[in-house]
């Protein structure tokens, strides 16, 4: 059996403030009660006491005394009458004895000296009635007593009259109460919808949705971190879409790029068997049929190397490692490269600095970076400089060539990312892994790299590494 939110909101409220009301009103009701009897005794034994007190001391004769304080107390209306020792009534205020009889316990507290009070139906009233007893002593002689009656009727009244007024005040609250908490339900109820219209449209790939946030309780919490789900999910669905999509460029590049080498390695075997490739140039397509196997095989471990890194099956072998002595073996390896571009390359490094890496893969890092600055840069210089910090060595490679835009710095990490796409003769890092390989083996080393470029004035790589690898 469903039951809808709403109505379990608006139930949960309307029987807590019922309870609630409820509890309160039986509570007043009883304290009211209660404080209103014990006002009314208290005023019976006042004048009870003052009848006594002015009995002894007055000059006055007892029964003018008497039946004045019976005229004024008549109006009240307050009924009292004396009695003697013997429990006798000498005098009643109305002229009418009281039916009335002591059980032996409030006989004894009376004459011990002690006040009573009972609660009884009394006949002159001809309803319930409050009895005040007070004793009376001369001396330390018990010789009787006053006892003052008093109606409840008014006590009643008053007390019923307050009860109508406080479940007229519990009815309206109610209703008040009622209107609020369907107004409250309902809120929150629609805010958890637009949860659950959210949670669908997530549910069926659409990012595109934006909900009213805030902080004021547990449910806009919610929405906050629904909200920044949603958006992470985005961010994802689009990282996903961009690298199946460089993904499958990748796979094109990779069809054309090995078909190429391989089809003209199969030509000139298939040449040479056949004898139509004369005999001064059977060595020039030996060579060729050998650079477009070395370029297979580069670009095979490139791959390799790359799911090596990401799997970490990387081990580094740390050892100090001469700045300068790096740069010139990388100048060395690459110096046929820069001269048929038309570029220099300049080593700016103190002869001493060394730093603790792993020789090969930093050479790997450093050969990436400037064949990369090469690809983009003719007719320029490439730099390679290096400095010393408190805790870190600093490695900088700089370059002269065309440059790139903020929004291809942002993705020149990405694997399959190439900065110049129509630039598909590039012999080294053809398919967009090369920089993406650099960043993961600085990152082993513990290192970060950054890179700041200017369109068509170059682009300036900056490794910082730590001075001793533990």
């Amino acid at each position: 059996m469903k039951f809808k939110y709403f109505y379990q909101q608006l139930l949960s409220h309307i029987s807590v403030i019922i309870v609630a009301f409820l509890i309160v009103a039986l509570l007043f009701t009883q304290f009211v009660e209660q404080y209103m009897y014990e006002n009314k005794t208290e005023e019976l034994m006042t004048y009870g006491e003052t009848i006594l007190t002015n009995l002894t001391a007055s000059e006055k004769p007892a029964q003018q005394l008497l039946q004045e304080y019976g005229n004024v107390l008549k109006n009240r209306p307050i009924h009292f009458s004396l009695f003697n020792e013997q429990s006798e009534i000498i005098y009643a205020s109305d002229g009418k004895i009281p039916d009335i009889h002591l059980d032996d316990a409030d006989w004894n507290e009376v004459t011990k000296g002690n006040k009573v009070v009972v609660k009884k139906d009394y006949e002159q009233f001809k309803e319930g009635a409050t009895y005040v007893i007070l004793p009376y002593f001369q001396g330390e002689r018990f010789v009787g007593g006053i006892l003052l009656a008093a109606p409840i009727s008014g006590l009643s009244n008053a007390i019923d009259a307050m009860n109508a007024s406080l479940w007229k005040s519990v009815y309206i609250a109610v209703a008040t109460a009622l209107l609020l908490s369907a107004f409250l339900a309902r809120f929150h109820v629609r805010r958890i919808n637009v949860l659950k219209r959210a949670t669908s449209a997530v549910a069926k790939e659409d990012y595109s949705i934006t909900l009213p946030t805030s902080t004021v309780d547990e449910i806009g919490e919610l929405a906050v971190d629904f909200q920044h789900m949603v958006d992470q999910l985005e961010q994802s669905a689009n990282e996903i879409e961009r690298l199946e999509n460089r993904r499958r460029q990748f796979m094109a590049d990779v069809s054309h790029e090995l078909k190429t080498p391989l089809t003209t390695i199969r030509g000139m075997i298939e040449g040479l068997e056949n004898n139509m490739i004369p005999a001064s140039e059977q060595g020039r397509a030996l060579h060729l049929a050998e650079q477009e196997a070395k370029r297979l095989i580069r670009l095979v471990n490139e791959n390799l190397d790359y799911e090596k890194i990401r799997s970490n099956q990387i081990q580094l072998q740390i050892e100090k490692v001469r700045v300068e002595e790096l740069y010139s073996i990388v100048k060395e390896q690459l110096y046929d490269l820069a001269k048929k571009k038309g570029n220099d390359i300049m080593i700016d490094v103190p002869s001493d600095m060394y730093v603790e890496a792993d020789m090969d893969r930093l050479l790997q890092i450093v050969m990436n970076i400037v064949k990369n600055s090469m690809q983009f840069t003719e007719n320029g210089v490439i730099t390679l400089q290096a400095y010393e910090e408190a805790a870190s060595a600093v490695l900088v490679l700089k370059d002269t060539g065309i440059g790139m835009d903020t929004k291809e710095v942002e993705h020149i990490w990405e694997r399959f990312y190439k900065a110049d796409i129509s630039r598909t003769t590039n012999p080294y890092g053809e398919f967009g892994l090369g920089l993406s390989i650099v960043k993961q083996l600085v990152t082993l080393h513990d290192g970060t790299i950054d890179v700041q470029s200017i369109k068509g004035k170059g682009t300036v790589f900056t490794i910082t590494l730590p001075k001793s690898k533990d």
